[in-house]
């Protein structure tokens, strides 16, 4: 009985041995290896991302608070340029231009961009050629974009101005010729361009929400209107606020169109702070001043970021 008792109990769990110092050693060497893999990657666009533009805004940041005009040491000078800065007409003017430039883009860009891409969200024969047609003009080489909308915006020979006086419009506008109408024929012309790019945008929301929302409501008995107002619209919420954010950006630091379609004229009609800081710094070499105007820009864009993300917030609780 006590040899059978013996056999039949369990047999004392062995302890696991202590990891030898070799396994730890090997242990470490797969951790540093895997560290240095992951730098590897990271390196390469964090030193392009350092040397290409955190480098330059630090730069850029000091010398706002200096004088230099890229021949002589930089000396410095307080507060000077922003004095400067708000007491300058151009300033004012820039400023004013690119908030109306901004409230012009921002909305039309933001609700054409939805509508297409509400009519283009439909399963029908060929509707893929018509996507990329609109988006073809965001990929579109700009300064060909706006050579050929400034042949259509002249005032004497441009098609649109020649369509206008076919349907009894005798005053037609002087469009980039005008000190009037140039800043509104610049954001037509950007609208067109951009809205291809933020449709593709709002086709990717759309065609993520499910098609259960839309039989719930129309088992509730909605209609179209209430879909969009009750299913769609929320459900594009996220979509919408990353939209409205680089539009809003991007309003902010337009330069290139306006640059190579009017170059801030006639006058300083479509002069904008991008400009601004173009002529000033690299033109006339006063890059303390216009590091200034530019840290005053960063500053307005930072505020118009913020205030949107809290909006974000709110609505999400």
């Amino acid at each position: 009985m006590t040899t059978i008792t013996e056999r039949t109990q369990p047999a004392a769990s062995t302890p696991t041995p202590a990891p030898t110092p070799t396994r730890k050693a090997a242990s470490r060497r797969m951790r540093r290896r895997s560290i240095l893999i992951g730098w590897s990657f990271i390196l390469p666009n964090f030193l392009g991302f350092a040397l290409f533009t955190l480098v330059p805004v630090i730069a850029a940041f000091v010398l706002a608070f200096m004088n230099w005009d890229a021949y002589n040491p930089p000396t410095w000078a307080g507060i000077d340029n922003f004095v400067r800065l708000f007491g300058d007409d151009s300033f004012h003017v820039a400023l004013g231009n690119t908030l109306l430039y901004a409230l012009g883009h921002v909305p039309l860009t933001l609700a054409l961009s939805l509508g297409l891409a509400l009519l283009l969200n439909q399963k029908l024969r060929g509707i893929a050629f018509f996507r990329v047609a609109i988006f073809f003009p965001y990929i579109t080489s700009l300064v060909a974009i706006a050579i050929v909308w400034n042949m259509l915006f002249d005032p004497t020979s441009g098609p649109i101005n020649q369509f206008l006086h076919a349907i009894g419009i005798a005053n037609a506008p002087g469009w980039t010729a005008s000190t009037t109408w140039a800043l509104p024929a610049v954001i037509i012309t950007s609208v067109w361009r951009d809205m291809g790019y933020y449709m593709v945008l709002f086709l990717a929301g759309l065609q993520a929400i499910p098609n259960e929302y839309y039989e719930a409501a129309s088992m509730d008995g909605a209609g179209r209107w209430r879909k969009f107002w009750n299913v769609t619209l929320p459900s594009l919420r996220p979509t919408t606020f990353l939209v409205l954010v680089l539009l809003s950006v991007s309003s902010f630091k337009v330069f290139d169109l306006i640059f190579v379609m009017t170059q801030g004229g006639p006058g300083r009609a479509t002069l904008v702070l991008s400009q601004l800081i173009y002529q000033d710094g690299i033109i006339n070499g006063q890059f303390g001043y216009s590091s200034a105007i530019s840290l005053v820009l960063f500053v307005i864009v930072l505020i118009v970021t913020v205030f949107q993300f809290r909006i974000q917030q709110r609505r999400e609780r």
